[in-house]
This record gives C-alpha cells, structure tokens and sequence, in this order.
C-alpha cells in the first residue's frame, strides 16, 4: 500500500531532433529503452518510460523530435509527439547548449507554449560549455518564455539530472503507483528487439540510409530454455540502399548482427539466433499501409 504522500504524474520530453532526449530518460532510467543516435529523428513512436521510487512514480514520454514533416512517416511522428501533449502534469523542453538557437527549437516552443502545464527549459550538452556559455543560452531562452524551472544539464554524464526529478517531484500531485514497481517501459520486446536492430543499423550505415530503414521482428520464440529464435526484416526503399545494408560480402549486417544480438541477449536474459533479412518497399514512408504494418500508427 502506497504512502498518503506517494505522488505520480506524466511528463512530456520534448524538442527538435537530436537534442538528447532519449539519452536523458535512459539515464533516468538507468537502462536503454530509447534507441540513440547520432543522427536526427532517431526516435519515430512515442515511448513511455516509467521512473520509480520510494516517493513518486513518473512517467515519462519520450516523443520524436518535432519537426516539420516531409513525409507520411514524419507527419506520424509529429502526431506522435503531440499526442504526448494531453493529459500531461509537466512538460520538459529540451535543448541542445551547444548549438545556436534556431528556427526548430522556437517551432517546438511555439507548440507548447499554450499547453497550460509547467514546462521546464532543460539545457543539454553542458559538457561541452563554459559557464559564461550557459548563463547566456539561459538568457536567450528565458527572453522567449516564462518558463517554471531552467536547469542545465548532461545527459550524457548525468550532471545535475537529478536536479530534474527533484524539481519534477515538487510539482506532481499525489496519485497511485500507475505500474509495477519493476517496470520501466510500455513498448512490447518485439518492438525493443526492432529498435536495437534499427539502432545499430543507425551506426554502421551512411547517412542517408537510416531514415529509409525500418525493422520488423517477423517471429520470435523461445527454441529452447536458453535458446530464442528471431526472425527480423529490413525494410529500405531502394536497391542501392538494400546493398549498402547488407555490405560486401555481407560485412555490414553481419556486423549489425553482432552488435544487436549481444544487446538482445542482454535485453531477454538468453542466448539469441539472429536471422536477419533484407527486403525493398519502394517509398514505404509515404505508404499508409506499410506505416501501419511496420508499428507506426497513431491512436
């Protein structure tokens, strides 16, 4: 039975592409639930992590960065990011310290202003700063809006991340245990074993490819007590991105293979085979069908 005094809320993390947040709610987290990357728009559902302990369970909302969409799957993603905007107690408005203010982080800021919760300016990438540095982004920022809390931040080394959830604390109503005290995340394995396949595609493949990728786990079963077999497909748009894929000789996937089958193995406590294939749907990310097979659909 939870304390009189328990609280609990729901807290949006949101921001352009590629500003930290997925860093910052596995470090919250402590464990990898959101795939990260180097490269934009890494993040496509929106993924609900859940941070518990003796005084409060918050549930976090791991959005995809907000952006201006080019395609069917980008207008998923911003749905899915907005979505995350209802039925919240605190938004997180993340930044990146070390890049200029630009044109998409007013956007984001623009789209929450009007939500009516408190939001916090969370300043990413301190590391990488001086203090002079960071006392000017917070006078840029704080120019634009009144905002409830401004509190730099590392997500990558963990500097000053608690300051956070101390602060977030503060503001939650008192409210239940939503979740098991042991359960951190909503999304299925299936779905967590496609995005560490995604994610290390994301690092071994050129640039331009990561955003035609998308990974469906086609079957997974337990072959024995130690023993789990996964099937998984590749899905990318072109024949010239299927061979980047795949490598000469194969050399790129069976890297990918590697590298995502320890993780894998990690994730489910047993050894794994790992078969994975390559397949082309032609402009898949325009295609409502293919969108809704591969798991991006919107409530």
């Amino acid at each position: 039975m939870e304390s009189t005094n328990f609280k609990s809320g729901f807290v949006a993390v949101v921001g352009r592409p590629n500003v930290g947040k997925s860093t910052l709610i596995n470090h919250i987290i402590k464990q990898k639930v959101s795939i990260v990357s180097d490269k934009a728009q890494t993040t496509r559902n929106r993924i609900l992590c859940i941070h518990t302990d003796d005084e409060c369970q918050i549930i976090f909302l791991d959005t995809p960065g907000i952006h201006k969409p080019k395609h069917k799957l980008g207008q998923f993603m911003d749905e899915a990011a907005y979505q995350s905007l209802r039925d919240i107690d605190a938004i997180l408005f993340l930044v990146s310290g070390n890049e200029k203010k630009g044109p998409g982080d007013i956007f984001v800021l623009d789209k929450i202003k009007n939500t009516g919760v408190p939001v916090f300016l969370v300043i990413n990438k301190i590391d990488k700063m001086t203090k002079e540095e960071i006392l000017q982004k917070i006078t840029a920022y704080s120019s634009l809006y009144d905002f409830d809390q401004v509190i730099p931040i590392s997500a990558l080394n963990g500097e000053n991340v608690e300051a956070v959830l101390d602060e977030l604390k503060k503001l939650l109503p008192p409210g239940p245990k939503y979740f098991p005290d042991d359960m951190i995340t909503d999304q299925p394995e299936r779905l967590l074993v496609a995005e560490i396949i995604r994610e290390k595609l994301f690092l071994c493949t050129r640039d331009e490819v990561p955003h035609a990728i998308a990974v469906y786990v086609e079957e997974m079963k337990q072959r024995s007590k130690s023993k789990t077999y996964i099937r998984a497909t590749v899905y990318v748009e072109r024949d010239s991105q299927k061979r980047i894929v795949i490598g000469k000789h194969g050399a790129v996937l069976k890297e990918v293979g590697l590298k995502a089958r320890q993780e894998i193995e990690n994730l489910l406590g047993s050894s794994v085979y790992l078969d994975i294939w390559v397949k082309v749907k032609t402009d898949w990310r325009n295609k409502a069908a293919a969108l809704s097979e591969f798991g991006y659909k919107n409530e």
